[in-house]
C-alpha cells in the first residue's frame, strides 16, 4: 500500500515550480491532490498552469481537481477549502506553498510591495490554516506546513520585511501545532538549503543553473515530513537536507541542475553568507 492511500492534500501556488513538484510526488504515493493558485489560464513569461498540473497528476495514475483561489481573499479560501471536502470528503494536509517574493533596503521598499508579501505568505497562510482545522480536528488527523524558514537573523539586511512575512508563517505554524496537538494535528516549516529553480529564482536573476536545485529536492523532503504520525510529530522548522538525512538520503546529487556542480548554501536568500551544513546525523 502507497504511504498516502486514501488521504488528501490541499496545495497553494500549485500551478508550477514547487507546487506542482510536490503535488505529483504525492500522487504517486496515492494521495489525492487539491491544487490552487490564483489564475487558471497560462502566463504569457511563466510555464505551467493549474491544469497542468491536474494532467500531470493523472499522468501518474493519481486524482485532482484545480480550484482557482486569490489566497489573500477570505471567500475564496474558504470556497476552496469547501470544494476540496465536496470533491474528496476531507483533507489531511495542507501546503501553504503560494509566496510572494521582493528584496530591498528597507528605506526602499514601495508600501504596495509590503502589503504584497505579508498579504500572500504570512496573512494567506493564517487564512488557509485556520480554514482547514476544523476538519482536520474533526477527523483527528492532519498536518499543515508552512513553506518557511527558520530563524536565520543575519539573513535580515536587504531582506527584512520579506523575512517578516515569510518567519511570520513559521510563528503561525508554531500556533497551530500547539493549540491543535490534542486533535492529531501538528504543523511545520520547511526551507531549502540551497536555492531552487523557479519562476522567481530565474525572472528575478537569483543566480544561475549552477546554484540551484529542481525543486524536486522539496517535493521529496514533503514526503518524508508528511509521513510522520501527526498525533506524534511536533513542530519544527526544517531544512531540506535536514529532514531528507534523517530519512536516510544523503545522495543529494540528482537534485542538481548542473549534474557535475553542487550548488552553494543559500547566501542571496534566507541563510547568512557564513553558515555551513551541519552534518545531519540519521539518528
Amino acid at each position: 500500500m502507497s504511504r498516502f492511500e486514501g488521504r488528501v492534500a490541499l496545495i497553494t501556488g500549485a500551478s508550477r515550480g514547487i507546487g506542482a513538484a510536490i503535488a505529483v510526488a504525492l500522487a504517486k504515493e496515492g494521495c489525492k491532490i487539491a491544487a490552487a493558485a490564483k489564475t487558471i489560464e497560462p502566463h504569457p513569461k511563466l510555464a505551467g498552469t493549474l491544469h497542468d498540473t491536474v494532467r500531470m497528476v493523472e499522468e501518474v495514475g493519481g486524482e485532482a481537481i484545480a480550484i482557482q483561489c486569490d489566497v489573500r481573499d477570505e471567500a475564496q479560501v474558504q470556497a476552496m477549502v469547501d470544494a476540496t471536502v465536496e470533491r474528496f470528503g476531507r483533507i489531511d494536509f495542507l501546503l501553504n506553498n503560494a509566496g510572494a517574493i521582493f528584496w530591498a533596503p528597507v528605506e526602499h521598499w514601495p508600501t504596495k510591495k509590503f502589503d504584497l508579501v505579508m498579504d500572500v505568505n504570512v496573512r494567506a497562510a493564517f487564512l488557509c490554516s485556520r480554514a482547514v482545522l476544523p476538519i482536520m480536528r474533526d477527523q483527528g488527523f492532519g498536518h499543515i506546513v508552512m513553506m518557511s524558514p527558520p530563524e536565520f537573523p543575519a539573513a535580515a539586511p536587504n531582506k527584512g520585511p520579506y523575512l517578516v512575512s515569510k518567519l511570520g508563517m513559521t510563528m503561525v505554524g508554531r500556533a497551530v501545532d500547539a493549540e491543535n496537538a490534542d486533535a492529531g494535528v501538528c504543523a511545520s516549516a520547511l526551507w531549502p538549503v540551497a536555492a531552487i529553480r523557479t519562476a522567481a529564482t530565474e525572472n528575478l536573476s537569483m543566480g544561475d543553473l549552477s546554484q540551484w536545485r529542481t525543486p524536486a529536492i522539496l517535493a521529496d523532503a514533503t514526503l518524508e515530513l508528511l509521513a510522520k504520525d501527526p498525533k506524534t510529530t511536533r513542530f519544527h522548522a526544517w531544512l531540506d537536507e535536514e529532514i531528507l538525512a534523517r530519512a536516510g538520503i544523503t545522495d543529494l546529487t540528482p537534485y542538481r541542475c548542473v549534474a557535475d556542480v553542487e550548488p552553494p548554501p543559500l547566501s542571496i536568500a534566507l541563510v547568512a553568507p557564513d553558515w555551513e551544513r551541519p552534518e545531519w546525523t540519521t539518528a
